[in-house]
């Protein structure tokens, strides 16, 4: 399976703040980003330290795509796997998401479903399953997302009854798992 090297990520970050040197700054300020900046990012392996630049350009309208595309790839350890960054990771995406102001906001809940879905326990009894995903044992994060996701079950449930998102945007399979993973 294709992996995202710590090397890969750090110059992912790189690239991005060389060409939005701006988009930092954006998030200084913003309620849901308090503590971002408090975070060791690096502590986490894989994890660059830049991550705060990242979620303060989710905020720029100039950078916030790039920004969501680049987090995306920082906070992943491949396309099925989340890293060990992303339950820490997890309640700033929450708010910004709650944001309407937000440039990325339909993205970021979209990520917040991807999120839940690959947050479910693994079948301990499927050898294809454990083959595909890693058990649960050898992937901690997905129990530290859903123990996110249920303390910010409020704000799950506030978008899925968010009227200001485009309709459609949340289909009920989508409905399903992210009120799965946001209940204990």
């Amino acid at each position: 399976m294709c992996r995202i090297t710590a090397a890969g990520k750090e110059a992912a970050v790189a690239r991005f703040l060389q060409e939005f040197p701006q988009a930092p700054q954006y998030g200084r300020d913003h309620p849901a980003l308090r503590g971002c900046d408090d975070v060791t990012w690096a502590d986490f392996p894989g994890c660059p330290a830049g991550v705060p630049a990242l979620m303060g350009g989710l905020l720029d309208p100039a950078s916030a795509s790039e920004a969501e595309r680049v987090l995306w790839n920082v906070l992943m350890d491949s396309v099925f796997r989340l890293g060990p960054a992303m339950p820490a990771a997890l309640p700033f995406l929450l708010r910004l998401a709650a944001d309407p102001a937000v440039p990325v906001r339909a993205e970021l809940v979209e990520v917040l479903f991807v999120v839940a879905e690959l947050s479910h326990p693994v079948d301990g009894g499927s050898e294809q399953a454990i083959r595909f995903l890693g058990s649960d044992r050898d992937h901690p994060e997905r129990a530290r997302c859903r123990a996110v996701f249920s303390q910010h079950a409020e704000l799950v449930r506030g978008l899925l009854d968010d009227r200001t998102l485009p309709d459609g945007l949340i289909p009920p399979d989508e409905r399903a798992s992210l009120l799965k993973a946001a209940t204990p």
